[in-house]
């Protein structure tokens, strides 16, 4: 069965070529021009991924994000025009798993694209290994997809538990950010690398700045007791 894809840029142009590049990969997509229209699409036809500009008129990307998340997690790579550290942390906070600044190369956008949904597919198969990692006061529930530190529940989006795992299978050792990208996004170059770092500043943010080591000019460990 066909992918369906919700493509969501006021810009027509773009909007335009997104769409006829996803089709030519597959997929059956469909197109909205604003934040009400992106909602009320999503909801009429559930997509299996979306590709969601920051700037709608109507209402803007992140909140269509949060509205479209909180009814039903779906995969979905945000476009921005700005490299604003804040806006994309602010955009991978509210459920979005990655992101593309524009000008973007639209060979790259659908390899993240199908990328996004194979890690979809994989999250929704039973987990390998032992159901509950525990590390300390750190405990990662992977069938249920559920992360407590110090008994307390943290909240992370789809991508940051996946993130989180990965390093929780290999406890204290460096990480290089292509090995995380190919492990974790299905990603066979190593362009992205600040989506590594976005995602661990939030992994950060939600467990304590003490849990992830940087390794500067490799990776991350995560710092746990074996």
């Amino acid at each position: 069965m066909e992918k369906r894809v919700l493509v969501v840029e006021d810009e027509r142009t773009i909007a335009d070529a997104v769409a006829a590049r996803l089709r030519a990969e597959g997929f059956t997509v469909e197109v909205a021009g604003d934040g009400p229209g992106a909602v009320a699409a999503a909801r009429r036809t559930p997509p299996d991924a979306i590709v969601l500009d920051v700037m709608l008129p109507g209402f803007d990307g992140l909140e269509v994000c949060r509205r479209i998340q909180a009814e039903r997690p779906v995969p979905i790579l945000m476009l921005t025009a700005r490299d604003d550290e804040t806006d994309l942390l602010v955009g991978l906070a509210v459920g979005a798993d990655d992101y593309m600044v524009k000008p973007f190369s639209m060979r790259e956008l659908a390899a993240r694209v199908h990328a996004l949904l194979r890690r979809a597919a994989k999250g929704a198969s039973v987990p390998a290994g032992p159901p509950t990692l525990r590390f300390g006061d750190l405990e990662i529930n992977q069938a249920e997809r559920r992360v407590l530190r110090s008994g307390v529940e943290a909240h992370l989006t789809p991508t940051e538990f996946d993130l989180l795992v990965h390093l929780a299978a290999h406890p204290r050792t460096v990480l290089p950010r292509e090995r995380l990208l190919a492990d974790v996004w299905g990603w066979a170059d190593a362009s992205g690398t600040r989506t590594v770092d976005s995602h661990i500043k939030g992994l950060r943010r939600k467990l304590g700045w003490d849990l992830i080591r940087t390794v500067h000019g490799v990776g991350y460990a995560l710092e746990v007791e074996r």
